[in-house]
């Protein structure tokens, strides 16, 4: 984070001509950014002081991990057909002629799209109107089905919205703060920031993680359970609340439905099978549910390691149950707060871009709704959801989806099993990627259109505490680059459809607030004096920073009963060790930018595998040893790093690393209900290698 002071600054320095408004790329903070700008090239990045999000304050890769990405020589400038096995330059209208002609040779069953968190809202809206009304297919879906899919599925089964219930500048004001399933100071470090503040005004603060995080040295208590019994540790938590009575029963009685059953439900949560399962001492369960239930308001917040789980629904379910059962939920300061992964993951899914719903989270299942996008769209719909991501890639596989249109996603590196998404892309009839750079997806890719970055755009992008913020054009695009809208409208012109003639990414925006009620209010007009919080009905609405504050989205709040369910893949003979994965402060999701900044090659340059002292001792692997990483999926090569980060039984990896892909050993099992797959729990032998 930003140098109180301001003495860090880069080792070469020009000063600006001019500053550009914008937001940053990397997390879901949502931090407001000033690019400075000479010419056509970005010189610099500051925080905005008036960012109500961030509030000028900036991690070190918005600070330093910006300018070089976007101006690295290994930029995409041109579009790319494969003639002979190889990629060759190509013009735009050939290339665009050339997907226009392939897709126009396949049913909508035969075909997936996969949009991006890394896209504008604007874009997101467009790939995902290309994929239904010119492809006719409900086959989109994004890299939201890896991180918060659960979140979706869940909350809106109990809110009636799955989204972040409160605001960022809220969480210095808890009295209690559960962060649970989340490194936040490495993966939101202004959000970590909150949370400091938070503990520095007398908060109490819960971590349940695995492994040792930095907020750990804040917390009041630590709960050190093992991967995957995140439901058993909850359920014990209410457990203690309902039999201590530290429930609030009006806020129960008044404003919630089917408590009975789930009251049933925690029988099957007695504390000495809590304590079995998730390896946490029950005095310490205790203490835990008598400190977030005494200490009002309180929040919780999670991420990745609450939802990565083929019970990862279940997980967020447990943890609405919790704030239901304490009456924290629709006041300042308390709230379930989901900590998005990516800079635009929470405005893909509300754009639509996922296989079941349109915009604005609208079923394709409805038909007053669907007919509603037909009229404005001009076209028939199909009623019939699509397939997600995950089970895309294995249609993949089989060769029952034979064409794929893949927008600034990299599954070759970011999906479980990556062997088998390899496999799986490379039996492909038709492959187009649009990034921008030549990614390890884009690798076996047929045509490749080179996009603009962030920086070299317009739009907006929706943070994780749904506030819609506007994205400037800072420079032009490099080389032959064109934004994202522009090169999905040019091909679905190209096959004859109607509506892609957009001038301006804020035309689009008008189309997306007319036919999307939670941003009916939004324009861009609005947006010049800062972002707004869906929902945002009405031209005259201030937005949203506290969802449930009267009333749940779906009347009353739903208590739900829950069981507890292992982890699909645990350890065994052959593979005695759970392997989880999550990210560093350094880099950020499969590399693709944050490696090419040397700043940040330079103080992390490769992957490690952390091990705990008993663990490494017993296998004889000393700090620094190669170790061989196995799993029943593939093996890998990494590092060790002997810590006490990580307790016995269990080593930790990043996926940022293609050289030692931790992926490749991840378990593809779905949820159920969400079909995440379980990215968070898999067995894994080590050895020195």
């Amino acid at each position: 984070v930003r140098c109180p002071v301001g003495a860090l600054i880069p080792k070469t320095t020009q000063r600006p001509a001019r500053e550009v408004k914008s937001i940053c790329s990397y997390c879901g903070c949502g931090c407001g950014i000033k690019l400075g700008v000479r010419g056509d090239v970005i010189v610099g990045v500051q925080g905005d002081v008036d960012n109500p999000a961030s509030k000028g304050r900036l991690c070190v890769k918005g600070r330093f991990g910006i300018a070089e990405f976007v101006h690295h020589p290994d930029r995409l400038t041109a579009p790319m057909i494969r003639k002979n096995g190889k990629l060759e330059k190509a013009s735009w209208d050939e290339a665009l002629d050339l997907v226009a002609s392939r897709l126009r040779g396949y049913t909508p069953d035969e075909v997936g799209v996969i949009a991006s968190a890394k896209c504008t809202n604007e874009e997101n809206y467009v790939i995902q109107k290309f994929a239904r009304a010119v492809l006719g297919t409900n086959n989109v879906d994004h890299c939201a089905r890896l991180c918060h899919a659960p979140t979706v599925a869940g909350l809106a089964q109990s809110f009636g919205s799955g989204a972040m219930t409160n605001s960022i500048n809220e969480i210095g004001g808890a009295a209690c703060i559960l962060a649970i399933g989340t490194n936040t100071t490495e993966a939101h470090p202004v959000i970590g920031l909150e949370v400091k503040r938070a503990v520095d005004n007398g908060a109490k603060l819960i971590v349940a993680n695995p492994r040792k995080i930095d907020l750990c040295r804040f917390a009041s208590l630590w709960l050190r359970h093992s991967p995957g019994t995140d439901v058993a540790l909850i359920m014990g938590m209410m457990r203690v609340i309902v039999d201590e009575d530290l429930l609030d029963s009006a806020f129960i009685k008044e404003r919630c439905e089917d408590f009975g059953a789930f009251k049933e439900s925690l029988e099957r949560f007695d504390l000495a099978f809590v304590e079995r399962v998730t390896k946490v001492p029950r005095d310490k369960i205790v203490e835990a549910a008598r400190m977030f239930a005494s200490n009002s308001p309180a929040t919780i917040l999670y991420s990745m390691g609450i939802t990565q789980h083929s019970h990862g629904t279940d997980n967020v379910l447990a943890i609405a149950n919790l704030a239901m059962l304490t009456g924290n939920i629709g006041k300042p300061s308390s709230g379930v707060n989901p900590l998005r992964g990516q800079n635009n993951v929470q405005g893909a899914c509300d754009m639509g871009a996922l296989p079941n719903v349109y915009p604005g989270y609208q079923a394709v299942s409805d038909p007053a709704v669907r007919e509603k996008f037909e009229t404005a769209w001009g076209c028939s719909l199909s009623p019939a959801p699509g397939v997600t991501l995950v089970e895309m890639i294995e249609a993949a596989y089989r060769k029952d989806v034979k064409a794929l249109y893949l927008v600034g996603e990299n599954p070759a590196l970011s999906d479980p099993d990556v062997q088998h998404v390899r496999q799986a892309l490379a039996r492909l009839e038709f492959l187009v990627v649009q990034d921008i750079f030549l990614s390890e997806t884009a690798e076996f890719a047929h045509v490749v259109l080179p996009a603009a970055s962030f920086a070299e755009k317009d739009g907006t992008f929706t943070n994780t505490e749904r506030r819609v913020q506007r994205v400037r054009k800072a420079i032009k695009p490099i080389g032959d680059s064109r934004p994202d809208w522009w090169i999905v409208c040019q091909v679905a012109q190209r096959l004859g459809a109607k509506g892609f003639d957009f001038n301006d990414p804020s035309d689009i925006m008008e189309e997306i607030r007319s036919l999307t009620p939670s941003y009916g209010g939004i324009s861009y007009q609005r947006l010049e004096n800062g972002g707004l919080q869906w929902p945002c009905p009405t031209d005259d609405h201030p937005g949203t920073p506290i969802l449930h504050t009267n009333a749940f989205v779906r009347g009353k709040g739903r208590f739900i009963p829950l069981k507890y369910t292992p982890p699909a893949e645990m350890p065994d003979e052959d593979y005695p060790l759970i392997l989880t994965t999550g990210r560093s402060l350094y880099h950020f999701h499969t590399g693709t930018m944050t490696r090419k900044v040397i700043g940040l090659n330079v103080i992390e340059p490769k992957g490690v595998v952390e091990i705990s002292p008993e663990d490494a001792s017993q296998l004889g692997i000393a700090q620094g040893d190669k170790a061989k990483i196995s799993s029943r999926r593939g093996e890998v090569i990494a590092k060790a790093k002997v810590t006490e980060a990580s307790p016995s039984g269990v080593v930790f990896m990043t996926f940022h690393f293609a050289e030692s892909a931790a992926n490749i050993l991840t378990n593809p099992k779905l949820d159920p209900v969400s079909k995440i797959p379980e990215l968070k729990v898999a067995a894994v032998r080590v050895e020195k290698a």
